[in-house]
């Protein structure tokens, strides 16, 4: 069998927490997705934009050549481009959390999910972009199961949780509060409901959100305008919001601070300042303030290379596997890339059929609409018949990853070129 080789091209622009921290992440990520989306779509047939607290990665139906150019023009440079097999091989390792901040997470499959629905709703979803983020997705999960690499293993919200853990001893009989109701506020919640806390409170932008939440784990819900009274209770704060500017500032968060004396204390008690949001939700200035103890989703690396450690057999299992899953997922590749082969045939039959349609017609001089509408039928027809054990094997060559074959094909029907086969013993 040929090697695997791609029927067209395919790239990925990706950068991640390996090469960046969070605020120079920032810095790479697309503020308005859809505009973003749109964009790509002059330059590439379809796009799909991922963007995660950890990375930013940017699929298209192209040369690496073109993407590294494109990102280039949008003044960001830092991108590492993956093209071809390789680009197939980074979705698999994304997919099945080796390159996630907590090795072997599933938020990632849901990310990749989300990004790919974002892109069919902005209409720059095409057939390519489609069958690698499904594909990786399912051969995330098959890699999972059968490696058991997240078992046990910590989402970023319960990673926080441990942080806080770690820094304070225990959680027992502490109050800790929430902020941010969404999938990452859910993580977290989960992960203290675990813990045996005096109190746990949660507050969001939306205030049903947050009561569906604290419902969820006994905690209770505050408006976001009891955030700064909620902290002055409490010993732990994760932040975990989509807002896309920060929440807690300096000021504020100093003369809550004021708050926090106890009659004979000499300083405020300590707080602990857990942000997990991306963009950021606390003001890194936060961390002059006496007492405040910040810590980011860069302080948890160190749990991060703990996980990895326990895994190390697990990973090297799934990677295997991503080796393995490899030619299959250039087959289904090619199979869908095939179609564009198949339109280039079917665009030069259709030109051909109208044209002696209309050649026919005329000869007939005839306006009955019975009459051309059986005339056009019955060209449509034969064209489909005629072409439908080509189309067979043009698709039967690109899933054996037989792709000079395929193209061979379509060139000796549509410009008439000849087709020499060589005899294998």
């Amino acid at each position: 069998m040929p090697d695997t080789e791609l029927l067209t091209p395919v790239a990925v622009a990706g950068i991640d927490h390996t090469t960046l921290d969070q605020i120079r992440l920032a810095e790479y990520r697309f503020s308005d997705e859809a505009a973003f989306l749109a964009d790509a779509c002059i330059h590439f047939k379809g796009a799909v934009l991922l963007q995660t607290c950890n990375r930013v990665e940017i699929l298209v139906p192209g040369n690496g050549a073109a993407l590294s150019g494109y990102m280039h023009s949008l003044g960001r440079s830092g991108f590492t481009i993956y093209e071809g097999k390789a680009a197939l091989s980074h979705l698999l390792a994304i997919a099945s959390g080796l390159e996630s901040l907590i090795v072997g997470e599933d938020q990632i499959l849901g990310q990749l999910r989300n990004a790919l629905l974002f892109s069919m709703k902005c209409g720059t979803a095409d057939p390519i972009v489609g069958i690698c983020i499904n594909t990786a997705i399912r051969a995330g999960a098959e890699i999972r199961s059968a490696t058991h690499i997240n078992q046990g293993a910590v989402s970023i919200g319960s990673a926080a949780v441990q942080l806080a853990e770690t820094l304070l001893g225990s959680l027992g009989n502490r109050n800790i509060l929430v902020v941010g109701g969404g999938e990452m506020g859910r993580l977290v919640t989960q992960a203290l409901a675990e813990k045996e806390l005096q109190a746990i409170y949660v507050t969001n932008r939306t205030y049903d959100h947050a009561v569906e939440l604290a419902n969820e784990i006994g905690g209770r819900a505050l408006h976001m305008d009891q955030l700064y009274p909620c902290i002055v209770q409490s010993d732990v704060v994760i932040s975990c919001t989509a807002a896309p500017h920060t929440i807690i500032n300096v000021e504020s968060l100093a003369a809550t601070m004021n708050k926090r004396f106890w009659p004979l204390d000499p300083g405020p008690r300590k707080l602990i300042l857990i942000d997990i949001a991306q963009p950021r939700d606390v003001e890194d200035a936060c961390r002059g303030i006496p007492g405040v103890h910040l810590f980011t989703i860069d302080d948890l690396r160190s749990i991060s290379e703990e996980n990895l450690e326990h895994r190390k057999d697990e990973a090297a299992r799934a990677k295997e596997m991503i080796a393995s899953f490899l030619p299959e997922f250039v087959r289904l590749y090619n199979r869908t890339a095939a179609g564009d082969l198949i339109a280039e045939l079917y665009t030069w039959a259709e030109s051909i059929r109208v044209r002696e349609r209309d050649r026919a017609i005329g000869k007939l001089g005839s306006s009955d609409p019975l009459m051309l509408a059986v005339i056009d039928d019955l060209t449509h027809v034969m064209v489909k018949k005629l072409l439908a054990d080509a189309t067979l094997s043009i698709r039967a060559s690109t899933e054996c990853t037989d792709i000079t074959t395929a193209k061979k094909l379509v060139d000796a029907i549509t410009r008439g070129e000849q087709v020499c086969f060589l005899k294998h013993d």
